[in-house]
């Protein structure tokens, strides 16, 4: 269960003497993993949890005592503004003074902002650094304190990274960018900073040997999240000024600093030890991000108190969260899961189900529509009959009557679509331009007011934010053309009355052989929303042979961490991805037990009554594991037994029992593997366990033949299912249990023998055709 609560305050660590604490925000992301939601709005006024993610931004900021903040902004500044004066962060009673300032319309990267900083001049002091769309309530301060006494005996000490712990498969650890970190092990200096892509899967980290020589111990971490808060000191800004090629903040300006022979300047890392801390990078992570935040993880930012959009909502069992003004309609027969929040002035109509998912304001749900693991802006309207999984839904929205959002997909502002329309996994629809013609004219309008009520922007800012909004909007029509263009070869379903164009699945973006690796389409697929990505080949240790780790440790100018372990290896090697194993899987507490049974049970029955795709009902139990926190084992034990209790029992008629069993298999067998962790042994034991202490013990060599059949076993893994003390019920109280687990011990002994008369016969047919020959 997470922390109930955190201790929090918003303590100021300067004197009245020293200057404000300030605060760097980049709002632009610099990238397009939420394209097409964000053609008409920038990423960091996405709602996430109902609250625009650069409020969440504030938040965090406040609660460290930060005094004065600086919004850099290039790509829609008039929406970054209006969004600031019309928050509560402008009020005096806020404590935080903050300055939009809108960058040079050549701003393409963190690097490029960082110079417009310095260009400025806007700081003066050591100061943090943030995205606009970071969720957190580590205490910063305590890092500010800890670099600001490093600071006054080491003047070379120009930054310090927030860091935290976290497992190789932590849900808000992206998969497809993460770093290795050498860091010295008394004074946390990172020595060394090594990013890793997750696809190809990179095998090798190269560490200079004079790092080891001059450090008499280090670590080196692949266990670290980096959080993307980093406190600076003033010096930082004009090192970008001197170095144009640095781009990005970490591959860029970390690496350069690090491994400069000119520089002197070092970056130390502070390790979270408690708290929430993590970016909004992807579809990927903003999934996790809002599930972590209604499992109350990020305390006190959760919804029920302290929500930065100002909101006022009842928590309930389950992680349910309701807007307490009285205005939710929720019809009798209508079902609201948990992990679930629902905003203000929305309607639930009758048998209707919201399965951890989040519903924005003046939204309408349909009759026996299901909303499952999806994420509904405000204003949005879903018809009857509707099915929306693992998708993004943005604002006023209106998705007719029987129609189909499959996992994955992003839905732009405005769009209509349907009645029938059916999204495939990870489409991306928008509106046509022929139908954005009003956005166009109250974007004048705010301009007009923004003139009225005075701005502060020079002339010249002003000059720049046109040009910059005019180049947004010509790489927008851009893209937009060539989706219309191709409108045919998509062949989206969209519905008759419908105003939107559906993008290209695959993005061409990051393809060139030149283009950032980051970028390309397969690592992306490691970000995005709904996809396990199952058919890469992300961990790979044959990929590399012990020769060629024998010639690449062998260089004289580095030392080679791999994953790929040599048996008389004299240097340690360190595996790039943790392995899950769990030998030992604790009992879970009798209450959470019996909700996670629940859980799974129903939505198997579901899956099974609705006739779901494998991919949406592993999707749904991927979901229920990560919020409820229980072993990969659990999940397989609920589907393998809900696999052979789907099996209908034929008396009699041994040749229509296989059929039905191969009927069960063929559909649905798939899915024991999909979950996750694949592991055909464990399969084959929790088979045996299941039917040994059921009815259906008698089925247990038919469904094991079937998964075999099916390619979800292989003869070697039975044979070590076989092989192993527990399949023969070794060290069982004897008793009705531990017979039937030797009978399936004894059926798996017959069909390792017809394995072996099989070989012979092959072998014997061989040698008769040579003799023959």
């Amino acid at each position: 269960m997470p922390p109930k609560s955190f201790n929090v305050g918003k303590e100021r660590l300067i004197d009245d003497e020293e200057e404000p604490l300030q605060a760097v925000i980049l709002a632009d992301s610099f990238n397009k993993r939420f394209k097409p939601l964000t053609t008409s709005k920038p990423r960091c006024l996405l709602p996430i949890c109902n609250a625009p993610l650069l409020d969440w931004t504030f938040e965090s900021l406040s609660l460290a005592g930060v005094q004065e903040i600086f919004v850099i902004c290039r790509s829609h500044a008039d929406l970054v503004r209006a969004a600031i004066r019309e928050s509560k962060w402008s009020k005096p009673s806020s404590g935080l003074k903050i300055v939009p300032i809108l960058t040079a319309k050549e701003t393409f990267s963190p690097g490029d902002a960082m110079r417009d900083i310095y260009t400025r001049g806007l700081i003066t002091t050591d100061f943090i650094l943030v995205n606009g769309d970071l969720v957190s309530n580590v205490r910063i301060d305590e890092v500010v304190k800890v670099h600001r006494e490093r600071r006054k005996t080491n003047k070379d000490a120009i930054m310090t990274m927030v860091v935290k712990e976290s497992g190789a498969k932590h849900r808000t650890r992206s998969r497809g960018d993460s770093a290795v970190f050498v860091l010295d092990a008394e004074s946390s200096e990172c020595l060394h900073y090594e990013p890793v892509t997750g696809y190809p899967p990179k095998t090798q980290v190269g560490i200079p040997r004079e790092i080891l020589a001059e450090h008499p111990e280090v670590e080196i971490r692949n266990d670290l999240m980096d959080c993307s808060i980093d406190v600076c000191s003033v010096e930082v800004p004009s090192l970008f000024q001197d170095n144009f090629d640095w781009l990005d903040l970490r591959r860029d300006f970390v690496h350069g600093v690090l491994t400069s022979d000119l520089l002197m300047n070092t970056i130390h890392c502070y390790v979270v030890k408690e708290g929430y801390a993590a970016r909004v990078k992807d579809t990927k992570s903003y999934d996790s991000i809002s599930k972590d935040i209604l499992a109350r993880w990020t305390f006190p930012l959760v919804p029920d108190d302290n929500h930065p959009g100002g909101h006022a909502y009842e928590h309930l069992r389950g992680n349910r969260y309701i807007a307490k003004d009285n205005t939710v309609v929720l019809s009798r027969t209508c079902k609201i899961g948990n992990n679930t929040l629902i905003g203000s002035s929305t309607h639930v109509f009758d048998n209707a189900q919201v399965i951890s998912s989040v519903l924005g304001q003046k939204c309408k749900i349909g009759v026996n529509t299901v909303i499952r693991n999806s994420y509904i802006f405000d204003g949005t309207t879903i018809g009857a009959n509707c099915v929306v999984e693992n998708s993004i839904i943005g604002a006023k929205v209106h998705i007719k009557d029987k129609s189909r959002i499959e996992r994955g997909c992003l839905v732009a502002d405005g769009v209509v679509v349907g009645p029938e329309a059916k999204l495939r996994p990870f489409e991306r629809v928008s509106k046509r331009r022929d139908t954005e013609v009003g956005d166009d004219d109250e974007d004048e309008e705010s301009e007009e007011e923004e003139e009225t009520e005075g701005d502060d922007q020079e002339e010249d800012d002003e000059d720049d934010e046109d040009e910059s909004e005019d180049e947004d909007d010509e790489d927008s029509d851009s893209e937009l053309e060539e989706a219309e263009a191709n409108q045919a070869a998509i062949g989206a379903t969209l519905g008759e009355d419908t105003n939107a164009i559906a993008w290209p699945l695959k993005s061409t973006e990051g393809e060139d052989s030149d283009a950032d690796e980051m970028e390309t389409f397969d690592n992306q697929r490691l970000m995005r929303m709904g996809d396990s990505a199952s058919d890469l080949e992300l961990t790979d240790p044959g990929s590399i042979t012990s020769s060629e780790v024998d010639s690449d440790s062998d260089e004289e100018d580095g030392f080679m961490v791999s994953r790929t372990r040599r048996a008389s290896a004299s240097a340690t090697s360190l595996p790039l991805t943790t392995p899950s194993t769990e030998l030992l899987v604790p009992p879970l507490a009798s209450a959470m037990e019996k909700e996670f049974q629940s859980e799974v049970s129903q939505s198997l029955e579901r899956a099974f009554a609705e006739g779901h795709s494998v991919d949406n009902a592993a999707v749904e139990l991927k979901t229920l594991r990560m919020s409820t926190n229980v072993p990969l084992r659990r999940v397989r034990e609920a589907v393998i037994a809900a696999i052979v209790e789907q099996i209908p029992i034929v008396e009699g008629n041994m040749a229509q029992q296989r059929k039905e069993i191969a009927n069960v298999v063929d559909r649905w067998g798939e899915l024991i593997d999909r979950i996750g962790g694949v592991d055909a042994v464990e399969t084959v034991s929790i088979l045996q366990t299941h039917c040994a202490s059921s009815q259906r013990l008698p089925l247990f060599g038919q469904v094991l033949a079937a998964l075999y059949q099916n390619d979800l076993v292989e003869e070697d893994d039975i044979r070590e299912w076989h092989r192993q003390p527990a399949s023969r019920g070794e060290g069982m109280k004897p008793g009705t249990f531990s017979e039937n687990m030797e009978k399936c011990w004894a059926v798996g002994t017959r069909m390792i023998q017809q394995f072996d008369e099989q070989e012979e016969s092959e072998e014997s047919g061989e040698e008769s055709e040579e003799g023959e020959d």
